[in-house]
């Protein structure tokens, strides 16, 4: 008899972190791919939300719905969710005591960033208590805590004692992230100009990118902007000697619309230093488009020489250089990096944790 791997899907309706919905989602779909002889992949869903992925075997719905969920197995409560072995590719897992031995019930969780540690102020406080509170959860009672990458394994490993339970597992892009065929059409709807690099990070984080761009010569898109954010990543843009009408600041974009305003870009920006997977900066590279990143553990691991990782004394000139005589050399190295990260070889990973556990 084979086994059955139980895979929570907590956001199919109810969508609080876009990157990591479209994760668990990829990785279901790559477990059901990759599943060994006899093997099944099961859905532990929240009340309401239907499996929209084929192959899937049973799912278990549960009678509450995600934001009553992330409450309750917080405090540890999680009726009705059964054993077996289950595995979460966010930190929202029934993370309760069990018996791996003889029970052979086995819980795994996965963590794809420290900023609730090491950036607080840049989510809600509720968030912050919420995570922090979940890893307490996972040092007490999770078989496994999966990171997306070596540095962050050993920044965590500081942070929770955990010891051999932490495991690496890198993520991968969309597998929905395609150039568009109507990408000239996505960009004129949605202002992006003939010329510009894209820029991701934090607020605090994005002045070096805007130096950047003033040393390139080029506009600059910002993605991912937090609502109502467009006045203050405009004084920062002005401040770093980038003028207000070339600063394009945009919010959240939906998969299409970002493969476009990215694959139209000179060169990526990745500023985020926080400990964490980068999910726009291995979009980028997917996508064949140069990438300058600030330098991080995560940054080096993750990129390594699929990117320029430097100092943010140094991103300025390394912005300039992907632009104009290494953009080439750039394109085909971010190509070549990104084949590295897929889900099916994500997915054959999960299976091999818990064949090893």
């Amino acid at each position: 008899m084979g086994a059955r791997l139980r895979v929570v899907l907590d956001q199919l309706v109810h969508v609080v972190d876009p990157d990591q919905a479209a994760a668990s989602r990829d990785l279901a779909a790559g477990l059901v791919q990759t599943a060994p002889p006899n093997c099944t992949v099961d859905a532990i869903v929240p009340s309401g939300a239907e499996v929209p992925l084929r192959g899937i075997g049973e799912v278990r719905t549960l009678a509450v719905g995600r934001r009553e969920l992330a409450a309750s197995w917080q405090l540890g409560i999680a009726p009705g969710v059964g054993g077996g072995l289950i595995h979460a590719p966010t930190l929202l897992a029934p993370l309760i005591r069990h018996d791996r031995v003889h029970d052979n019930d086995q819980t795994t969780v996965t963590l794809w960033d420290l900023r609730a540690w090491e950036a607080p102020s840049q989510l809600s406080r509720g968030a912050v208590a919420w995570q922090r509170g979940m890893l307490r959860r996972a040092v007490k009672h999770a078989d496994a805590v999966v990171v997306p990458s070596h540095s962050m394994a050993e920044r965590l490993s500081g942070l929770a004692k955990l010891g051999d339970r932490i495991r690496v597992i890198a993520g991968a892009p969309p597998q929905d992230l395609l150039r568009p065929a109507d990408v000239a059409s996505r960009r004129d709807d949605l202002g992006v100009p003939a010329d510009y690099l894209v820029l991701s990070g934090p607020e605090d984080a994005l002045a070096a990118g805007f130096r950047g761009a003033v040393a390139a010569n080029l506009d600059a898109v910002v993605i991912g902007a937090a609502e109502g954010a467009e006045p203050r990543i405009a004084e920062i843009a002005a401040a770093a000697g980038l003028p207000e009408r070339r600063a394009h600041i945009r919010g959240t974009l939906e998969v299409s619309d970002r493969a476009a305003v990215v694959a139209g870009a000179r060169v990526f920006v990745s500023t985020d230093a926080v400990s964490g997977w980068p999910w726009r900066a291995v979009e980028a590279m997917s996508l064949g488009v140069p990438v300058v990143a600030v330098e991080s553990g995560c940054h080096h691991d993750v990129l390594a020489d699929g990117g320029a990782v430097v100092s943010e004394s140094a991103l300025p000139e390394a912005v300039e250089d992907a632009a104009t005589t290494g953009r080439e050399r750039l394109r085909v190295l971010a190509a070549d990096r990104s084949r590295a990260f897929s889900w099916a070889s994500a997915a054959e990973r999960v299976w091999s944790l818990h064949a090893d556990l």
